[in-house]
């Protein structure tokens, strides 16, 4: 497949928009220049439109989308007990089904990848293939004896490894769920199983006080000072929340090449309390990146909506409208994902992974410009922005419409399984 985008003002790696046209050629960006002259299957106008690589979400459960407002409002200890009595009923239609769900809102929202966390990733596995969006896939691993899976959870994590590994969109990985969900031997053998394929894993940490009390009355460390002190930490640990870290702790996972996800709006939406110390995280060598969580904790999987609370928490903390700027934002949720992904993607250049989005320029109060394009952006745009999402070469979605999805099937089957949650909830 051939695509052109036209006359569009495209985000640049060294972060000067240009007014370009962008050309793809099967999966990669083949070509950029002000005038591309050559044929193409698709071509679109994107005069007035922002092209963008495309959002990476690095944490989700996006089979938990189906369960959307049935959590809210909940003390956070309460939150996981009602997740978990969930979690132990849940059928394997039910999770394929909420995760069309949120596959739909992601890419109608511009998220062409989305990294995952959850059990019968299966799946999800299948729901992301027929969608078309690439996937990192994380099984959780939880110890046996807190476990809702049948069979052993790091067993289950292997085979799925096993299944579905070399896969062109889906790449399987551990997920150990957390310090207070995985024993040492657990968080040992999920570390031990991602070096044995060479992948990259990811863990919840140092999401709420709680969690880090717990650990410093129990190992008497800090949770980074425990995970390192295991052997945990490598430069392919991607860490969700990292809410409540030190700056030690930060320093810690700067050595080690750490990956941490931030998420604003699960966070303030659970009144976890804090927020992530990005800035200090950004000057210690962490490779910041950004999430949504679940859609039973945030409502929502849209990932601009993070950028924007990204950015203005650390201003209205620190008094200081200078810090995160759009650029370093963007770089976010765009660039930073791949240095521990492993793929070229995730910048507008020649050779890369074609993965793109447009977004309509209207919704800026001035006129769209190369030289107010990644504020507006940032501050100014949300996901229902979004008019075309493109991945891997694919146009995916495309004014609302879905290349591989059947929305009035989806919804129609997610309405059922809401109502039976809601009764499972209330009795």
């Amino acid at each position: 497949m051939q695509i052109l985008l036209k006359n569009g003002i495209l985000l640049t790696e060294d972060h000067v928009p240009k007014k370009m046209d962008l050309f793809i050629d099967d999966n990669i960006i083949s070509q950029i220049s002000e005038r591309v002259g050559v044929e193409s299957d698709y071509v679109i106008n994107c005069e007035n439109k922002i092209i963008s690589p495309g959002f990476v979400n690095m944490h989700t459960h996006v089979a938990m989308t189906n369960m959307r407002t049935l959590l809210d409002d909940m003390p956070f200890s309460r939150f996981l007990d009602t997740g978990f009595k969930l979690d132990a009923v849940r059928t394997d239609e039910e999770l394929y089904f909420g995760s069309k769900l949120g596959i739909a809102e992601m890419l109608r929202k511009g998220t062409t990848t989305f990294l995952d966390m959850y059990y019968g990733e299966d799946m999800v596995a299948k729901a992301a293939q027929e969608a078309g969006i690439r996937s990192y896939l994380g099984w959780s691993i939880v110890n046996k004896n807190q476990t809702t899976q049948k069979g052993d959870p790091l067993k289950n994590a292997e085979q799925f490894i096993q299944r579905f590994r070399g896969n062109d969109l889906v790449t399987p990985i551990p997920a150990p769920h957390g310090i207070y969900s995985c024993e040492r031997d657990d968080l040992i053998a999920s570390k031990d199983l991602a070096d044995r394929y060479d992948l990259p894993y990811t863990i919840h940490l140092s999401e709420n006080r709680r969690e880090v009390y717990d650990i410093v009355k129990k190992e008497k460390k800090r949770p980074v000072e425990y995970l390192d002190a295991l052997g945990f930490l490598s430069n392919r640990l991607i860490a969700a929340h990292t809410i409540y870290v030190t700056l030690n702790e930060i320093k810690i996972m700067g050595k080690n090449g750490l990956t941490a996800v931030n998420n604003p709006v699960s966070n303030m939406k659970l009144a976890n309390g804090n927020f992530a110390p990005l800035v200090e995280m950004v000057q210690h060598g962490v490779n910041v990146t950004l999430g949504t969580d679940s859609a039973a904790t945030g409502n929502s999987l849209d990932m601009l909506e993070n950028a924007k609370l990204s950015s203005l928490l650390q201003k209205n903390y620190r008094e200081e409208g200078s810090v995160l700027p759009p650029h370093q934002v963007i770089d976010f949720m765009t660039k930073n994902p791949w240095k521990v992904l492993g793929k070229n993607a995730g910048v507008l250049r020649e050779g890369a992974l074609a993965d793109i989005v447009v977004v309509g320029g209207e919704v800026g109060q001035v006129p769209l410009r190369t030289d107010n394009a990644e504020s507006i952006l940032i501050y100014s745009s949300t996901g229902n922005d979004v008019e075309q999402t493109i991945v891997n070469g694919k146009l995916v979605y495309s004014e609302g419409k879905y290349s591989g999805l059947n929305i009035d099937e989806i919804r129609k089957k997610n309405e059922e399984i809401f109502d039976r949650y809601r009764s499972l909830i209330n009795s």
